[in-house]
């Protein structure tokens, strides 16, 4: 009987400086969930739906069309403001037809321009987070290069074709007038077609041909599926060793057994506690119950190279906001990260049960 009770509080003592170590070289927490760019498809003008292709749950590439607003009263107002910049232009004597061409070119550029500026920004982003490679990145920046050149060569077309109506044309107020109205009622026909700003899927689609698709009110949710990543909240005793670029393995809920690698990509620097004290009010302190306090936790932004889910190739499945298990290595701790790996990989074919 004593030889089982000294074996129990041999493990028992083992077991304790485990989790003290372990705590903080090896910090595991089954408090983790996936996480990725969240936007609501938003309308910039107001009418009625005429299309809309997506589906609810749908994986489509960027530029991919979700919905289509009536573009007929759009139309009419272009048309409208062409022929008033005819007028404005024959009231000095001289042809629009050249003005009006650059006019459309640089608004074209313009709108060009800040699509491949959306486009290369999460380039950029992924290619910082080693989700793409450098190769990718100097394709964009490019790109990038070559948008903006093409909209210096469309204004200085306009501005040409501007100075060619001879100085009173230039200045005219009616003139500009004109051409700004153009410009906007090309802009907002554009804007009738509501496209995926990256590939990604379609969520909360609660609307169908015929709704009425009011300016500034989201209409569907789209789902960013090239930068996901898992944000793990961990208490502060098991940050003091954690440093960017450590390596983490995740197992999913969604795919028990399986391991992935990541890393840690980001520490936060603050949380909010819930409770803070209002200008001109006394301090209000956290309030905490029992004789021992609550653990604050902060979250820890982890990346997963390799495991893209916009990759056709890659079984990898993620379900926004889904739970997961992490373990971060914090450096070269034999036992303990041998422990860790068991750990972890116990605990993910525990997830086929719960």
């Amino acid at each position: 009987m004593k030889a089982a009770i000294r074996i129990v509080l041999l493990a028992s003592v083992l077991v304790f400086m485990w989790y003290l170590a372990a705590d903080r070289l090896t910090p595991f927490t089954s408090n983790a969930r996936v996480k990725a760019v969240i936007t609501p498809v938003v309308p910039q003008v107001s009418g009625a739906l005429v299309e809309v292709p997506a589906a609810n749950g749908e994986i489509v590439e960027t530029g991919a069309v979700l919905a289509r607003i009536d573009p007929r009263a759009y139309r009419t107002d272009l048309e409208r403001a062409r022929a008033e910049l005819d007028a404005a232009v024959q009231s000095i004597g001289a042809s629009s037809a050249d003005v009006e061409a650059a006019q459309a070119a640089a608004s074209q550029a313009t709108a060009d321009l800040e699509n491949v500026r959306l486009q290369t920004a999460r380039v950029f982003e992924l290619e910082r987070k080693g989700l793409m490679s450098s190769a990718q990145g100097d394709q964009a920046r490019a790109a990038l290069a070559d948008a903006e050149s093409g909209l210096a060569r469309a204004e200085a077309d306009l501005k040409r074709a501007r100075e060619q109506l001879g100085p009173a044309g230039e200045d005219n107020p009616a003139i500009r007038r004109a051409l700004a109205a153009v410009a906007q009622a090309e802009l907002e026909l554009e804007w009738t077609e509501l496209v995926a700003p990256s590939a990604g899927a379609v969520s909360d689609l609660a609307v169908a041909p015929g709704a009425y698709a009011k300016a500034g009110t989201p209409i569907m949710t789209f789902v960013d599926i090239e930068d996901v990543w898992i944000e793990a909240y961990l208490t502060e005793n098991n940050l003091g060793r954690i440093g960017i670029g450590d390596p983490v393995e995740v197992t999913l809920d969604i795919q028990p057994g399986r391991i992935l690698q990541g890393r840690v990509e980001s520490l936060s620097g603050a949380v909010s506690i819930g409770n803070e004290s209002k200008p001109g009010s006394a301090a209000a302190p956290p309030r905490s119950s029992g004789w021992m306090r609550a653990p604050q936790r902060f979250p820890v932004r982890i990346v997963l190279p390799g495991y893209e889910a916009a990759d056709p190739d890659d079984d990898v499945f993620f379900q926004i906001n889904g739970q997961a298990d992490i373990i971060v290595y914090t450096g070269e701790n034999p036992v303990l990260n041998v422990l860790g790996k068991g750990l972890i990989r116990a605990m993910a074919w525990i997830s086929y049960a719960y």
